[in-house]
């Protein structure tokens, strides 16, 4: 990701280690890499559910239809 801006920050080494086992990653960097990652595409499914529930239906149901002839 050449050219985006990185930052520093410190996190308990054992909720590290932790989030290393089950990412099944050896390094901490990728580890809260994939963290994050997976945190930012649950978000985003969620809003695509929220938004599509909310939109009105686009085919209507044929029980509410009225009847025709």
């Amino acid at each position: 990701m050449a050219g985006r801006a990185k930052i520093d920050i410190s996190l308990d080494a054992e909720l590290v280690v932790e989030v290393m086992v089950l990412a099944g990653v050896s390094s901490p960097q990728d580890a809260v890499e994939a963290v994050v990652r997976d945190y930012i595409s649950r978000g985003h499914r969620t809003e695509a559910r929220v938004q599509s529930q909310d939109e009105p239906r686009r085919t209507p149901d044929p029980l509410l239809q009225p009847p025709q002839g």
